[in-house]
């Protein structure tokens, strides 16, 4: 029953473990007076605390729009495709950019939600599985597990690389896991935030390409080697969101 549960879940990206530890090393990037203008938007919560509030609401009546906003798409070139039929990542990113820079011209409700989105969307946009490849099969079902890796269930490969593989290996609460990963000195967080969210798409294209070596055949069985080669990339994207994120509010606020 919990298999078939896993097997028909909607998509989301990274789950409450990789999210929250996204927005977990981007509060710690923070600079103070933007922290402190942020959390009386967010009525005094950090932005840990919305880090999955979009997947919490995308259901709803009133957030139904918002449900195509979680992924983005790039060409065999591993360039952004414009996908202008309900948006997508970096759709919902511009547009909150774009409100979030004259923020105070702005009513209260209008601001929290635009950084609701931003906490949510910059930690998908860097998840292998939000980055839908054209030409490339990304929607099949694995056997995940084996071995250390318990219990062993079918999902789909989306499940594996949002949930899976971090749930088999990290049981860490998240400022640990945060603290592990952000270990970076100032000049590689200078170059690793440089650019535009579209730019920063195209940089992870680039390196979720590995995915692809992984895993790329329906039904195989993935486990502890699977595991094993995939977390690098997990925790990898996991840091670059997470940097990338302060970069982006810090800028705004």
């Amino acid at each position: 029953m919990l298999a078939m549960l896993v097997a028909l879940a909607p998509s989301f990206g990274w789950g409450r473990e990789g999210h929250e530890s996204i927005a977990k090393i981007a509060d710690n990037h923070l600079k103070p007076s933007a922290k402190k203008k942020i959390e009386k938007y967010l009525g005094n919560h950090s932005i840990v605390y919305y880090a999955k509030w979009m997947d919490d609401y995308r259901t709803t009546k009133e957030y139904g729009f918002t449900t195509k906003w979680h992924v983005a798409t790039v060409d065999e070139n591993l360039k952004y495709v414009h996908t202008p039929k309900g948006g997508d990542a970096i759709y919902g990113i511009g547009q909150a950019v774009e409100i979030l820079k004259n923020y105070k011209e702005h009513d209260d409700s209008t601001v929290t939600v635009n950084i609701k989105y931003l906490i949510h969307l910059v930690g998908d946009m860097h998840c292998p599985s939000h980055i839908y490849y054209k030409g490339r099969n990304q929607n099949y079902f694995v056997d995940f597990g084996g071995g250390y890796v318990q219990p062993r269930q079918r999902m789909k490969i989306h499940t594996v690389w949002d949930q899976g593989a971090i749930k088999a290996t990290r049981i860490w609460g998240l400022a640990d896991w945060a603290w592990e990963l952000d270990r970076v000195s100032r000049k590689q967080e200078k170059e690793m935030t440089a650019g535009t969210p579209q730019q920063w798409l195209e940089d992870n294209a680039q390196r979720c390409l590995r995915q692809f070596d992984l895993s790329s055949t329906p039904e195989e069985n993935l486990a502890q080697e699977f595991v094993n080669e995939a977390m690098p990339l997990i925790e990898t994207q996991i840091l670059y969101a997470g940097l990338r994120l302060a970069a982006l509010l810090n800028d705004l606020f």
